[in-house]
């Protein structure tokens, strides 16, 4: 006797977020892209909340109880750090895709008093394998602190790194860009970008990790993993020379929008890897 077997596959979507970074007075576009691509598909968007287990719930945003027609959504006035998520549906009854795997448009500028990622050393470039610090404040049991790298990979404390009340010990910065911030109830920190170098030998900028406002003085260094202060220090900027003297440190005595670029060091013939300083000055909001 034949039976019958339905078999059923459960389709993908994969949400497309831009800017990942906040850039002040700039919208944020989410656009959901689903595996199969086909029409009569409605689109729903969702706020990540960050759950104690280490994942998320969903919260559907504005306009979207229904879905939407269009793949794209746009977010007015976004200022702190955020995650987003998608997911379509078809049919009667509907025929929902699975959420797509959460995605973050991070702000450096801290959202709330109570809620906010301190580094230390307040650096964004780091050797790898050093030894840093990071806070996630008070009450850190009812906190955890991510972490977002260059392939992709989301992950959250503490599989990695100790707890030592309020601060996670961060050992072994990895190789490449790697973003941190903090998550408690439906609230996320300010982030930061932390960059790993990979040749002990070299050198690497000194840079802050947070952001300034315009007008505020900024120090940038220069740092071998044996020595923390260098004298005759070439600095450029978009690859121009902009100081070679015996000074080992470029001072910026007021920030200013024409202070934006391509930051990078040379000493003793080792040049630092270049950081893009648009993503930690940021202009005071009037």
């Amino acid at each position: 006797i034949g039976a019958s077997v339905t078999l059923t596959c459960s389709v993908q979507t994969v949400l497309i977020l831009s800017p990942s970074w906040l850039i002040p007075g700039t919208s944020v576009i989410l656009n959901c892209k689903v595996q199969h691509p086909s029409v009569g598909w409605k689109f729903f968007w969702y706020k990540t909340v960050p759950k104690v287990s280490g994942n998320y719930s969903y919260e559907l945003l504005p306009g979207s109880t229904s879905g939407t027609e269009q793949d794209s959504y746009i977010i007015h006035g976004q200022t702190h750090t955020a995650g987003y998520a998608c997911r379509a549906g078809k049919g009667d009854p509907v025929y929902y895709t699975e959420y797509s795997e959460p995605k973050f448009v991070w702000s450096g500028v801290t959202s709330t008093a109570s809620l906010s990622l301190t580094v230390n050393p307040d650096t964004v470039q780091h050797f790898h394998n050093d030894f840093v610090l990071l806070s996630c404040g008070e009450n850190s049991s009812e906190r955890r602190l991510s972490r977002y790298s260059e392939d992709g990979f989301l992950e959250h404390c503490c599989r990695w790194g100790t707890k030592n009340g309020s601060t996670r010990n961060v050992h072994g910065i990895r190789y490449g860009t790697v973003v941190y911030w903090c998550e408690s109830g439906s609230a996320f920190s300010n982030a930061v970008n932390i960059t790993g170098q990979d040749d002990d030998d070299g050198i690497i900028l000194v840079s802050p990790v947070h952001p300034v406002t315009e007008g505020d003085s900024v120090i940038l260094g220069c740092k071998l993993r044996t020595e923390n202060v260098l004298s005759d220090v070439l600095f450029y900027k978009n690859d121009r020379l902009i100081q070679s003297d015996a000074r080992g440190e470029l001072s910026i005595p007021a920030v200013s929008k024409t202070d934006e670029g391509l930051y990078k060091c040379q000493y003793s013939g080792k040049e630092s890897p270049q950081i893009k300083v648009i993503l930690f000055f940021c202009l005071r909001l009037r």
